[in-house]
């Protein structure tokens, strides 16, 4: 609890304890106290806890803002304790205290959850880094990183946190990525390797070469982000907005309105005013909006703060709800269903094992950075020195090397007619390369991109969760891409796109009669254009890509997209909260308000105001709260 909800609290129990003594001395010596003497006896609680609503009322009268909580809660209030002093007026001095109190209460839990929301989504913030170790001159100089420049050398020790987005030069250790992607599993990390800031160094000292600047790396782009968030507001909250600016006025003037009309028409305007009056009080404290202004948005910022939680950022309450209404799920495939990165799946030697075929391939291709080369090194586990071979890369095709006598030629279909060799009839769903030497065709090496194991599940629960139609938007082979789809339960697949192509095939779907939002999930690189074009665009293992930021409605923290289930879930559980809130608001202070409008309740009718105005709010407010929690 904060210093100033303690505060609050030492507030309302002072007058608590305040109104209990003045009820005790009435009890005592009532017959012998005035009116004006009771005033006097509940002041100093009504004061205590309610001087601040008072002050924020006089406060936004004078600046032309007179239509808000605070008024209404005053106006009551004070109402309340003048009707006492009309011709035949009941005193209601202990009731507006009580209201006042109660009000305040409301005001001390609606402050608590919002804290335990934003607490939530602060854990983000927590992989903010307070300072970067630079090594200059020989030695460890501490700076903040924004003071840190591009190509610097930073000595990230164990229990630190990295600062910046960079390349580990020496080192290896283990990442906690739990902040960014919800996931508790450490991410080992070695020589060569990309790391990102915002995770902690767990196990050994790591030097890092700076590759982006504080501004630019990933853990400034997603705190900006979660700021920007409260910016981007729902449907619900828009007409709640709306709802509130012309809700109070028409309030204030209803009660007027049944302040002075009735006595007036009922001809006895001095003895009934008093009673119409009352009614007029009561009719504003249940008029008070705070239920509804206060625990719709609280629900959606819960709402994102719970999918923080397992590293799913939620730019806005509007694209949560977006996100809630998903029917339709369009995927790119490399990267997303896909790992991104090609392995060797199968070897056919002739003339040679089928290792000494990689080790030939792997030979000719050490000096390339092509992914397909890098998968074939990786096979063949060994590293042979560049200065072995001179090579040269032929473009589109594949490598050509010489060694003493050997000329190997190591690359696709054309580059094998080039050299005149014929490899014979093939059909296969890999992309093959083909390894020649001297003019002899010594057989192919079969590469794909890998399926992710979770791709399967992904699909299937979010049919689960009521996503109607999935389909395939990739550049890749039809074949290939139709096998991939198969693998993986997706039904519809456009395969041999451009990126126009796929902003195309996008608006054709969005053009297609659908009661539901249409996603878009991608890996946030080279689908900038459709992510931004799709009701919800979904960026996939976006850590470091700037398109994915800023061109997604959503970000997955890392590769899974079994989350994306997740998230739609949650997002419709938040936004099954925030209807229910709407529901009980609008009912239970609908029926009060005409109950008191027309005296239904008798001595009821001030306990029965305060339930449905304070304990309607708390009510929703921990209604809301549910929408922190995430399986």
């Amino acid at each position: 609890m904060s210093h100033k909800q303690k505060k609050s609290l030492a507030r309302i129990l002072g007058a608590a304890l305040l109104l209990v003594a003045a009820l005790a001395v009435i009890g005592a010596f009532g017959e012998n106290i005035p009116l004006w003497g009771e005033l006097l006896l509940f002041l100093p609680a009504y004061l205590l806890v309610g001087y601040d609503v008072l002050w924020g009322a006089l406060r936004h009268i004078l600046q032309g803002q007179a239509f808000d909580e605070s008024f209404l809660m005053s106006l009551a209030t004070v109402g309340a304790m003048a009707v006492g002093f009309l011709p035949g007026g009941e005193e209601q001095l202990a009731e507006s205290v009580f209201v006042m109190i109660f009000y305040q209460t409301g005001e001390l839990f609606q402050s608590m959850a919002v804290g335990k929301s934003r607490r939530s989504i602060a854990s983000l913030m927590e992989m903010r880094p307070d300072r970067a170790r630079v090594l200059r001159g020989g030695e460890e100089v501490v700076l903040l990183p924004e003071e840190v420049a591009v190509g610097e050398v930073l000595i990230v020790h164990p229990g630190e946190k990295i600062p910046l987005d960079g390349v580990v030069l020496s080192g290896a250790s283990d990442l906690n990525t739990m902040a960014l992607t919800g996931e508790s599993l450490p991410r080992p990390v070695g020589e060569g390797e990309a790391v990102i800031s915002g995770c902690t160094n767990l196990t050994g000292l790591l030097r890092i070469r700076v590759e982006r600047c504080y501004d630019e790396s990933t853990v400034s782009r997603i705190l900006a982000l979660m700021e920007e968030a409260s910016s981007r507001k729902s449907g619900s909250e828009r007409f709640i907005t709306r709802f509130a600016k012309f809700y109070t006025p028409f309030v204030v003037v209803s009660a007027l309105l049944l302040a002075f009309l009735p006595p007036l028409f009922m001809g006895n305007f001095t003895g009934s005013f008093a009673l119409w009056l009352a009614r007029a009080l009561t009719f504003l404290v249940v008029s008070c909006p705070c239920a509804l202004v206060i625990s719709v948005p609280l629900s959606f910022f819960g709402g994102m703060g719970g999918a923080s939680r397992i590293g799913v950022l939620i730019k806005g309450s509007n694209d949560l709800e977006a996100l809630a209404k998903a029917e339709i799920a369009v995927f790119d495939k490399t990267g997303t269903l896909t790992s991104g990165d090609f392995a060797v799946v199968r070897v056919e030697a002739v003339g040679m094992s089928e290792q000494e075929l990689l080790a030939l391939a792997a030979a000719a291709e050490a000096a390339s950075s092509h992914p397909i080369a890098k998968a074939i090194c990786a096979a063949a586990q060994r590293e042979l020195p560049v200065g072995d071979f001179e090579v040269k890369e032929v473009a589109g095709k594949g490598i050509l090397a010489r060694t003493g006598e050997d000329h190997i030629a190591v690359g696709n279909l054309a580059l094998m007619r080039e050299v005149g060799v014929d490899p014979g009839t093939i059909e296969d769903k890999e992309t093959a390369v083909f390894v020649a030497r001297n003019g002899v065709y010594c057989g192919r090496i079969c590469v794909a991109d890998r399926v992710k194991p979770e791709s399967a599940e992904a699909i299937s629960a979010l049919f689960s969760c009521g996503v109607r139609r999935t389909v395939m938007l990739t550049g890749d082979r039809t074949d290939i891409a139709a096998d991939v789809a198969k693998s993986v339960g997706i039904g519809e697949v456009r395969a041999e796109l451009l990126p126009a192509d796929k902003v195309r095939e996008v608006e054709a779907l969005l053009a297609t009669p659908r009661r539901g939002k249409l996603l878009f999930v991608g890996d946030g690189i080279n689908d900038a254009p459709v992510l931004a074009r799709a009701d919800v665009g979904v960026a996939m293992g976006a850590l470091g890509s700037d398109a994915a930021i800023e061109a997604a409605d959503i970000v997955l923290m890392d590769d899974d997209p079994r989350k994306l289930a997740r998230a739609i879930t949650h997002a419709r559980k938040t936004l099954r909260i925030v209807r229910e809130n709407i529901v009980l608001a609008l009912s239970v202070k609908g029926g009060v308000l005409l109950g008191s409008a027309f005296g239904l309740f008798g001595a009821l009718q001030m306990p029965l105001a305060i339930f449905a105005d304070v304990g309607v709010a708390v009510i929703a407010i921990l209604n809301a709260m549910r929408a922190l929690r995430i399986k």
